[in-house]
């Protein structure tokens, strides 16, 4: 049993390499054949919401795995620029419904539109990205796990990064067994890094989080301060929730994946968000982020609880872009995520045609039909 967790992290691990080298693939196959350009007036749908967490300046550090979750604000605002030129409008979280259901009742012939959101809180948002979307006059939306407002959250992936960048081995106990890492090199701590932090997603969050602490302490890494240094606190929020361009949404309290807690747990968890963010930024707060937002931490239970607690959208991390018969699915909406891996505006040219999703659908439809056979 030990050996099987083991190897689901490792499989788990190659499938999400695997995932990302064949989605560039596609991507590529797509633009260079010109097949996003014929198959879009089918596939494009109404609209879409982009998804990022960081805005920042890039570090240029030779270990850095989690710069996936940050792109530069050149890059963002060079998105801004080519959904524009592409004649879609940047709207606020508020007007999808709206939106969506204006597509619906003209046959997908309304004018399409995007939004852009921000997860965790991060102060770079306030910082680099905050000055792109006041030039270009368009709104965006930030959601906040009320624990990071408040300095406390665990920001787990970042403590381990910190932990393998200092370390030149990292011994762990995986399912019983130890393991050694050498990680002297960029290349041995981009390996170590991923190998552990895919075997961590796979236990619950609670002991993945006290592993992340335990090699960070063994590194000599005092990372208490991250939450506190990176993320906006509750008087720099009530001023950006000031703002007439920016929306606050829910991100839970504690920033754990909600499929993974049990009904009474994960409602708390989001409705106690929900009532803290009101509370605190004395605003609605209409709109909701799962936790990291993939099939297996957060689906139909979830999003059950979102229209329960009577939310006007609350979106994933699931890919894709908004089709008209989404507007009776506003809780589980798919978003396109600002890639630090994908910062090349012909990879947002093909994603927003909708064909590299279609495609995926159609063989995933495929597969699970050869299957059952």
């Amino acid at each position: 049993m030990r050996q099987s967790a083991r190897k689901s992290g490792q499989r788990v691990e190659e499938m999400s390499q695997k995932h990302t080298a064949l989605f560039k693939t596609a991507l590529k196959a797509m633009r260079v054949t010109g097949t996003d350009k014929l198959v879009s007036p089918f596939t494009a749908g109404a609209g879409v919401v982009f998804m990022g967490h960081h805005v920042a300046p890039d570090t240029n550090q030779d270990f850095e795995p989690n710069r996936t979750l940050r792109i530069s604000p050149e890059f963002l605002e060079t998105v801004i620029c080519e959904v524009r030129s592409r004649g879609f409008d940047i709207i606020s979280l508020d007007a999808v419904p709206e939106r969506l259901d204006a597509a619906r009742r003209t046959g997908g012939r309304a004018q399409p539109f995007a939004c852009f959101t921000f997860d965790d809180g991060y102060r770079d948002n306030r910082e680099y990205a905050l000055p792109v979307f006041e030039k270009y006059n368009a709104p965006l939306a930030i959601y906040v796990p009320t624990d990071y407002a408040d300095g406390q959250g665990d920001l787990w992936w970042l403590r381990l990064e910190r932990a393998i960048a200092t370390a030149a081995f990292v011994r762990i106990s995986m399912d019983g067994a130890y393991r050694r890492f050498e990680t002297e090199t960029p290349e041995q701590k981009q390996i170590a890094y991923h190998q552990i932090y895919w075997w961590l997603r796979t236990l619950p969050e609670n002991r993945a989080r006290a592993v992340a602490y335990e090699l960070a302490q063994s590194a000599g890494v005092h990372a208490d301060q991250l939450c506190s240094d990176l993320v906006m606190n509750w008087d720099e929020l009530r001023d950006l929730a000031d703002h007439p361009l920016v929306t606050i949404g829910a991100h839970t309290n504690s920033h754990r994946a909600l499929a993974k807690l049990d009904a009474k747990e994960a409602k708390a968890e989001m409705a106690s968000s929900i009532a803290r963010i009101e509370d605190e930024l004395a605003t609605p707060c209409h709109h909701f982020s799962y936790p990291y937002g993939s099939h297996d931490a957060a689906a139909e239970r979830e999003f059950e609880i979102a229209k329960d607690l009577g939310l006007v959208t609350a979106v994933t991390t699931r890919k894709g872009v908004l089709h008209s018969d989404m507007a009776g699915s506003l809780t589980a909406l798919p978003r396109l995520s600002l890639n630090g891996d994908f910062q090349d505006v012909t990879y947002v040219r093909t994603l927003l045609s909708g064909a590299p999703f279609a495609l995926f659908n159609a063989v995933n439809r495929l597969t699970g039909k050869m299957r059952q056979a």
